[in-house]
């Protein structure tokens, strides 16, 4: 007999397991469903941590997000004896006209965070591992930092599990049928039926979706990170903050050495398009997965451009204005998506987990979620081409 849910969650990574832990936290009968066995490498969460800034470049939209995002990992933490955040502070420069900049000064302006806006001598008194060049501006929230994102995952994965949620790991998903009032989700192994589902499958987010003859226009990507030997007197993490650098030459984002690990820095603007299924994901197979990252700190960091300790790569899902998915299905209002977080979406995912959670139980969300429709004109397809892909330095 195949076992029905209330809720079935296609993808359990770092915005579908949250969603699995707050929907169990209320009671609700939930399976989790992962083609891999979460937290693994072939997402967007791997490579130990991300950052999370209060004052987001990417629009002001996001600051009311980001800061219940903050609130959720600050209770997760209470949770679990694993590192979930750690407070570094976290610096954003570039140019005075950097639109991204400018736009996390507002956001600290409008929302009244606690930040500084610093000038070129001002960030490299500061922290000498940095040398700004004149004519840069930055903004530091000593208040943001860095979350240990696998670390995440297992927490929410073992609380929704002691919550009374199921998990099904290395079971790729290989059909979806959508009923009127139900949906129905058939693995490689087995089938479940359930009364909503959610889909956040990542970068196999585009194929799930074209199956349901719902075309989007948003494109996984290769992205490589890398850990460079550095001097720990200058990067260790109890002294040098987080970055995120929008410069002439790209848009850059780093994390302190921990543990002497090294500085971890990765760019965010140049990705290569790929087919997730087939892909190459080792690091350092093109001479760009080095050189790029490599350049930057040669302007901007000297004293971390070592040797590599580390290299791995990631996989971001674009969508054309860099926006997320957050939204119900447009023909089937008990289906909701998350997708599209297009490379700065893991810091959010604690609070999306509990938009998700929201639209599935009560059918609306308290966060203002309008910027993130999935029918809005740029994930159109007959627009594919007419839009400018940022994300990808295009």
């Amino acid at each position: 007999m195949t076992k029905h849910y209330e809720v079935i969650v296609v993808g359990a990574g770092s915005m579908g397991m949250a969603a699995g832990y707050y929907l169990a936290e209320q009671g609700v009968r939930t399976l989790m469903i992962d083609a891999f066995d979460p937290p693994h490498e072939n997402g967007s969460h791997g490579g130990e941590t991300r950052l999370i800034r209060h004052a987001c470049g990417e629009g002001l939209e996001y600051v009311p997000l980001a800061l219940r995002a903050q609130e959720l990992w600050d209770d997760l933490q209470t949770k679990t004896n694993e590192r979930i955040f750690m407070k570094t502070g976290v610096v954003t420069f570039g140019p005075a006209e950097s639109l991204f900049v400018q736009t996390a000064i507002e956001g600290g302006h409008e929302y009244k965070l606690n930040f500084e806006t610093l000038s070129a001598d001002e960030i490299n008194a500061r922290w000498p591992g940095i040398t700004v060049p004149d004519g840069q501006v930055g903004c530091y929230e000593p208040d943001a930092g860095m979350l240990f994102s696998e670390n995440s995952i297992r927490t929410f994965r073992r609380l929704a599990l002691d919550k009374g949620a199921e998990l099904k790991v290395n079971s790729p998903v290989m059909n979806i049928d959508i009923h009127d009032d139900s949906v129905k989700v058939d693995t490689d192994k087995e089938s479940f039926i359930a009364d909503k589902l959610i889909i956040s499958g990542g970068a196999w987010n585009k194929k799930i979706l074209d199956d349901l003859d719902m075309k989007i226009n948003i494109q996984p990507s290769r992205q490589t990170i890398a850990w460079f030997d550095s001097d720990d007197t200058l990067y260790q993490a109890d002294s040098f903050p987080g970055f995120f650098a929008d410069v002439p030459t790209g848009v850059y984002y780093g994390f302190p050495s921990i543990d002497s690990g090294g500085l971890k820095i990765g760019r965010y603007d140049n990705g290569e398009d790929i087919d997730p299924a087939y892909y190459n994901k080792q690091f350092g197979t093109s001479k760009r997965d080095e050189a790029d990252i490599r350049g930057f700190l040669g302007e901007y960091m000297e004293a971390a451009n070592g040797s590599i300790n580390v290299g791995k790569t990631c996989l971001f899902t674009n969508t054309p204005d860099e926006n997320f998915i957050i939204d119900k299905h447009p023909q089937h209002d008990h289906v909701a998506i998350a997708g599209g977080f297009s490379g700065h979406g893991y810091k959010f995912s604690s609070a999306v987990g509990e938009v998700l959670s929201e639209l599935v139980t009560a059918g609306e969300t308290k966060q203002d979620i309008s910027l993130f429709k999935a029918t809005r004109q740029s994930l159109q397809p007959e627009n594919a081409g007419e839009v400018y892909f940022k994300a990808r330095g295009k």
